[in-house]
């Protein structure tokens, strides 16, 4: 259905890093799931009342609360995708991680409701209503939850929207409490053994653990988290391609929201080549960037000494030492200074996060193993901390 829905709705569908098309698929796919949770609703409500069923009936207002969930992400695809504006020059693109935490809270919510319900019914058991109409409506509830689920993880995947894999997790969080309902059911039917506090319990656990993940995901890039290794790759791949860029260092990613993505980078150049011919390059850099990646970029560069063999030679006699302390730490922006009683040796160390060593630690140690070297060297060093998981 969703499939027929985007070909007849959503012009350029595979474009999914427009931030058009990603709207378009969230909003579809959330007026889907309000449709499909209401039809769930007036189904349920009207085969709870024609049985007697109270929990069925309470079922239904379930699905009519998942609605609401529903419209909860296709406002936030709404918001999400409006244009930049004097007081939001960087996009609205954020709102969607907003809405997919609303959704996980909704999702954890549930959780601890179903445990504190569970835990009642394992100390005081409660009839289960065993009829034929109920076996029906669950299996029906579960088979469309299923299909949700299905759905929203396809769609969340292929246009990497938290929102809508968080929306996937509430579906299928119902659809495995459903089920365990189901089964209780036929347990009692067929042993007289029951079990839905016990299973109740089981449910609760699963769906607290499934909105923990997905707040996880939405609250991370609120948050500030590093890029993924391969997006990294992927700007160092291109940067490095371009004649007269010797090295890339200090990288940043800023995620506004999906479709709204800027970098910043140093660029290692030589420092005996023509400046405006560099900054060609650069801009260059620049453009495809935002071509390929859809990302703004701004590229600073750093002059380096090249054709220079004691500099080179120092240089990998630095990078050995520092290896030698750990093979995680890496050095760029080497200069040698002599001076008339010492050489200056000055450069940057990359530390990774959460390191075995404090940064001032580190330092001291570079700084002693340089010292130890015959010559007369002083390091000149600054440690600094990657902004991406190496």
């Amino acid at each position: 259905m969703v499939g027929i829905l985007t070909r007849c709705f959503i012009k350029d569908r595979e474009d999914v890093k427009n931030p058009a098309v990603r709207k378009l698929y969230g909003m579809l796919c959330s007026l889907l799931g309000i449709s499909l949770n209401v039809l769930l609703f007036g189904g349920k409500f009207f085969m709870g009342r024609l049985t007697g069923s109270v929990a069925i009936t309470a079922d239904a207002f379930n699905n009519l609360s998942d609605a609401g969930s529903s419209f909860i992400t296709l406002i936030g695809f709404q918001f999400a995708g409006a244009k930049p504006d004097r007081d939001h020059p960087y996009g609205h693109g954020r709102i969607e991680y907003l809405s997919g935490l609303a959704v996980s809270v909704a999702i954890l919510l549930m959780g601890f409701r179903l445990a504190e319900t569970s835990f009642v019914k394992i100390l005081h058991p409660e009839a289960v209503d065993t009829s034929p109409a109920a076996f029906l409506v669950l299996t029906a509830s579960i088979a469309v939850k299923l299909y949700m689920a299905f759905y929203n993880h396809r769609i969340g995947r292929k246009i990497d929207s938290a929102a809508m894999k968080a929306t996937a997790t509430d579906s299928l969080s119902d659809s495995v409490a459903t089920t365990v309902v189901l089964l209780s059911m036929l347990i009692l039917k067929f042993t007289g053994l029951n079990v839905d506090g016990v299973g109740g319990m089981f449910v609760a656990a699963f769906i607290i653990y499934a909105g923990y993940g997905a707040a996880r995901d939405t609250l991370n890039p609120l948050l500030g988290q590093p890029p993924e290794k391969e997006f990294v790759n992927q700007i160092a791949k291109i940067v490095m391609s371009y004649d007269g860029i010797e090295g890339v260092h200090d990288l940043v990613v800023h995620d506004y929201g999906p479709g709204r993505v800027m970098i910043s980078l140093h660029a290692e150049v030589p420092g005996n080549r023509d400046i405006f011919e560099l900054h060609d390059v650069v801009d260059q850099a620049e453009i495809r960037l935002k071509e390929e990646l859809g990302c703004e970029a701004v590229i600073h560069m750093d002059p380096i000494v090249v054709d220079d063999q004691a500099v080179d030679d120092m240089k990998k006699r630095i990078m050995e030492l520092v290896h030698n302390i750990d093979g995680k730490i890496t050095i760029h922006d080497f200069r040698m200074v002599k001076g008339p009683t010492h050489t200056n040796l000055i450069f940057d160390a990359v530390v990774p996060m959460q390191f075995h060593m404090g940064d001032d630690e580190v330092l001291e140690r570079i700084r002693e193993e340089i010292r130890r070297m015959p010559g007369n060297y002083f390091g000149v060093i600054k440690i600094e901390n990657p902004y991406y998981s190496e």
